[in-house]
């Protein structure tokens, strides 16, 4: 299982929310993605999250001498524990995946030409009333229904979006 510290660096956390549509990237494909990041920087992280098992290698090519690596994501390794967490730790978690959404709808809403409507674009609450075998049902069911989409490929008629779910106790 990996540590809060490893995920939760900004650089390996935004490697990581690159390959979250579940389809598999060399470093170089990383770095297109992610132009900002240095390329020695990016080497290194992808290196950090190989060795802790989070990316795992699925080909190796030589390319000029040099091996280029296929990498995806280990999602078992990247659980973490919440009852191991501390409060403070499920607040760095929560912020960090809070900051994602808002740089993630920032840059959508950078576009030339965003159209909510026509792009899907949602953000919405609901109360539930559930009892804790309820909301476990709930769960479960929202996961198969994402999980049975990862990994499909892209097309000129399928955009790539991200989906986001939040659940918590409210009160009354």
């Amino acid at each position: 299982m990996a540590t809060l510290d490893l995920l939760l660096h900004p650089v390996r956390l935004r490697i990581l929310r690159t390959l979250l549509d579940g389809h598999p990237a060399t470093t170089t494909q990383l770095r297109e993605r992610l132009p900002d990041i240095p390329p020695a920087t990016m080497y290194r992280h992808v290196a950090a999250l190989a060795t802790a098992g989070v990316l795992e290698v699925l080909d190796e090519k030589r390319i000029r001498g040099a091996v280029e690596r296929t990498y995806r994501v280990r999602w078992d390794r990247t659980e973490l524990d919440p009852a191991a967490m501390t409060t403070d730790d499920h607040r760095r978690a929560f912020t960090a995946f809070v900051g994602g959404l808002l740089a993630d709808f920032d840059g959508y809403l950078a576009r030339d030409t965003p159209n909510p409507t026509a792009d899907g674009v949602t953000y919405q609450q609901a109360a539930l009333w559930l009892t804790d075998a309820e909301m476990a049902e709930l769960l479960a069911e929202v996961r198969a229904a994402v999980t049975a989409r990862i990994g499909r490929a892209s097309s000129p008629d399928r955009t790539r979006r991200m989906i986001s779910l939040v659940a918590m106790p409210a009160d009354e």
